[in-house]
C-alpha cells in the first residue's frame, strides 16, 4: 500500500497511536501486528517505522501518556479531606470514562510491557495511588474518616473507581453524573465518613 499523498508526522503519527489503541483494545496486544496497525493507518508496514520504534513502545507510550495526562489533570484541591476525596473520587470517574480503550490497555497490557517499561508504569501508577492515600492519611488523622489500612482502602477504591469502565454506557440508565454521584456516596460510606 503506498504511502497517502499529504501525510505527514503531526498527522500520521497520531493516527498510527489511535490505530494501535484500537486494535489492542479489541484484540490484545499479543494478537496486533504492525502490518495490522499499518493496514488500519493506511501505511505501508515499513513506514510505521518513522512514527515508532516498534509496537512494545507503541503500547508503553499509550500507557505513560495516559497516566502523566491522569496525574497532572488531578491535584488535591486546597480543601479539608473530605472535599479532597470527593474531588478525586468525581475526577476519576469523569477521566476514566473518557478513555475507556486507554484504561483497558493500562490495566490489562502490563504484562506485556518489558521489566523496564514495567518499572516506569508502575512507579507511574504508584505516584497516582500515593495522592489518594495521602488524602485517605490526611482524613484519618484529622478524625474524618475510619479506614483501618489506607493503604488497603486505596487499591479497593481505585479498584472500584476504575470498574466503571467496564459497565457504564453512554446513553443507559443513570447519566454521568448520577454515577458520579453514586460512587461517591459508596467511598463517602466506605471511608467512614
Amino acid at each position: 500500500m503506498a504511502r497517502k499523498q499529504g501525510s505527514h508526522a503531526d498527522i500520521t503519527g497520531p493516527k498510527v497511536r489511535q490505530a494501535a489503541l484500537r486494535l489492542f483494545a479489541r484484540h490484545g496486544f499479543a494478537a496486533v501486528s504492525m502490518r495490522q496497525i499499518a493496514a488500519e493507518v493506511g501505511v505501508q508496514a515499513g513506514a510505521l517505522y518513522l512514527y515508532t520504534a516498534d509496537k512494545q513502545t507503541l503500547l508503553f507510550e499509550l500507557m505513560r501518556d495516559h497516566l502523566e495526562e491522569l496525574l497532572e489533570d488531578w491535584q488535591a484541591p486546597d480543601a479539608d479531606p473530605v472535599d479532597q476525596l470527593e474531588s478525586f473520587v468525581r475526577h476519576h470517574i469523569r477521566f476514566h470514562l473518557d478513555r475507556p480503550e486507554l484504561v483497558f490497555i493500562a490495566y490489562m497490557e502490563l504484562r506485556n510491557l518489558t521489566p523496564g517499561n514495567f518499572a516506569i508504569i508502575e512507579g507511574l501508577r504508584r505516584d497516582y495511588e500515593d495522592r489518594l492515600e495521602a488524602v485517605l492519611k490526611a482524613g484519618q488523622a484529622s478524625g474524618r474518616f475510619a479506614v483501618p489500612d489506607t493503604k488497603l482502602a486505596t487499591m479497593a477504591l481505585i479498584a472500584m473507581l476504575t470498574g466503571v469502565t467496564t459497565w457504564y454506557r453512554e446513553g443507559g440508565r443513570l447519566d454521568r453524573a448520577a454515577v458520579e454521584a453514586a460512587y461517591w456516596d459508596m467511598v463517602r460510606k466506605a471511608v467512614g465518613t
